[in-house]
């Protein structure tokens, strides 16, 4: 099984994940992008609205 994954270093806090799949991500109280629910959206939403239009590609799948 694989789960979304955000580098919080690499986040520059722009929010398409945020706006894109609010059922999978928000921001933490530092304003970076976080996976708080890996199941609230299918994988292949996931990979064309958060991971393949971030633009400093920080988030990725994580292999379980």
């Amino acid at each position: 099984m694989k789960r979304p994954w955000v580098d919080n270093d690499a986040c520059i806090s722009c929010g398409l994940c945020v706006t894109n799949i609010p059922e999978v991500f928000r921001f933490t109280e530092h304003g970076k992008s976080e996976v708080y629910d890996p199941g609230g959206a299918y994988e292949n939403v996931i990979q064309e609205e958060a991971i393949d239009i971030c633009p400093v590609s920080c988030i990725q799948w994580l292999e379980e």
